[in-house]
């Protein structure tokens, strides 16, 4: 009996946690999300950048999750921070969603790419270099240089707003042609602290 009590009270103390935590869940939110991230990660094809013309259809212009400043402030967040650029629909989710929506997001966009690189895997090392197969992955790879194009205009229409911005962007684009050695991390760097500079004149 005092074991079953010791039971009861452990469990009494439990249960009003989970009860106050689990109302909080926005459950329609998270399937939302949860469908829209799979979508996106079971049908972009290309680097990080391609998904972002994507997101942005569904995430400003379908649900309105976020603003379009909110979108770009994403997109910027997981471009400077390590790591691949398409950990941004964490940052999304968690906009949207909080820490539960950044799950879901993350985990929804990174299993179907996972399941389809380890299950096609062994079937393309054997059928690879068919003519089919070739022309297939050569058909993604142009359509996914299309999307990483669209990804900057997007980008760029939202972020380039003024002359020093557009003096930034044109300057990086001068020296990462010519130096081609050039580390991104420096670039960023230094236009993070040109425009810390640049603000309070700008402002």
């Amino acid at each position: 009996m005092a074991g079953g009590g010791r039971l009861n009270a452990s469990a009494a103390s439990v249960f009003p946690l989970t009860a106050a935590f689990a109302p909080a869940l926005d459950y329609p939110l998270l399937v939302q999300l949860a469908l829209f991230f799979a979508k996106a990660g079971a049908f972009v094809f290309g680097s990080g950048l391609a998904i972002v013309p994507f997101l942005y259809g569904g995430v400003v212009t379908e649900h309105h999750w976020l603003t379009e400043r909110q979108f770009v402030d994403a997109v910027a967040v997981a471009m400077i921070t390590p790591g691949p650029v398409v950990i941004t629909v964490a940052f999304i989710g968690y906009l949207v969603g909080g820490l539960w929506g950044a799950i879901v997001a993350a985990v929804a966009t990174f299993l179907p790419c996972y399941l389809f690189t380890i299950i096609p895997a062994p079937y393309f090392k054997k059928y690879g270099r068919r003519p089919g197969v070739v022309a297939f992955v050569n058909g993604i790879t142009a359509a996914a240089i299309g999307a990483i194009a669209g990804s900057v205009v997007v980008i760029a229409q939202r972020s380039i707003s003024d002359f020093p911005t557009a003096a930034i962007a044109v300057t990086t684009v001068a020296l990462l042609w010519k130096f081609k050695k050039l580390q991104e991390p420096a670039i960023v760097l230094a236009a993070a602290i040109l425009g810390l500079v640049i603000y309070p004149l700008s402002s």
